[in-house]
């Protein structure tokens, strides 16, 4: 009972923090893919910020519930991807840049604003306080990790259409070449790399912990939380 009980709180610490950070995430590309004049994700109708309209059985809930039950030290997971047409842009290379960073950027603004109604909710009565703030603490560090990861620059990563858009030619042409692959690669990198018993460092979270670390120390900062 006590275990089911621990699995019931662990899951409803993390479901919301997760479905937010997610799909608004994903939903900020359709925004500002329209704002620099692609409509694609506005006529397919998944232009919204409810994240139930993109979520994705699998990423969302399947592989991030999966992540967790099983003590994984990370989160991962996807929504169902906002269908953004990159040609339809006013200026495609430089559009994409501020279309790709739409994401994590919303990530950092989440983070923020989680952490700002932390002072809010310690006004709570205290089991409901510290179910709020755990639930409030989760959504920074998913946000500041999305944000993060994502943001490596490697397509169809955000930061890899990020570098496409920065780079010069040929550069980012022969950098845009690895999208078919770019997920293969990082699974590489995430799951079959560190299996690996001679080899202890785990590259990806060499990469993604102290930028993390340090956006979280900073968002604790400006909000008051430190």
């Amino acid at each position: 009972m006590h275990a089911g009980y621990d699995l019931i709180y662990k899951i409803s610490v993390w479901l919301l923090p997760a479905l937010f950070a997610i799909t608004l995430h994903e939903a900020a590309h359709g925004y500002a893919a329209l704002r620099f004049g692609d409509d694609t994700a506005l006529r397919a109708g998944r232009l919204s910020l409810n994240p139930l309209r993109h979520v994705d059985p699998v990423g969302t809930i399947l592989l991030p519930g999966l992540l967790l039950l099983s003590g994984s030290p990370f989160l991962f997971g996807y929504a169902k991807p906002v269908p953004v047409n990159f040609w339809r842009l006013r200026n495609p290379k430089r559009d994409m840049i501020w279309v790709a960073a739409a994401g994590p950027l919303t990530n950092l603004v989440m983070a923020t604003a989680a952490a700002l109604l932390v002072h809010g909710v310690i006004l709570l009565p205290e089991e409901f306080a510290v179910w709020g703030i755990t639930n409030l603490n989760n959504a920074i560090v998913l946000n500041i990790i999305l944000a993060v990861f994502n943001m490596i620059p490697l397509p169809p990563l955000d930061g890899g259409r990020v570098a496409v858009g920065l780079l010069p030619e040929p550069l980012s042409s022969g950098l845009g070449r690895l999208e078919p692959y770019g997920m293969l690669i990082l699974m590489f990198f995430m799951l079959v790399l560190p299996s690996i018993t001679s080899f202890r460092i785990n590259p990806l979270a060499e990469i993604i912990g102290p930028p993390a670390e340090f956006l979280y120390q900073l968002i604790l900062t400006v909000t008051g939380n430190r």
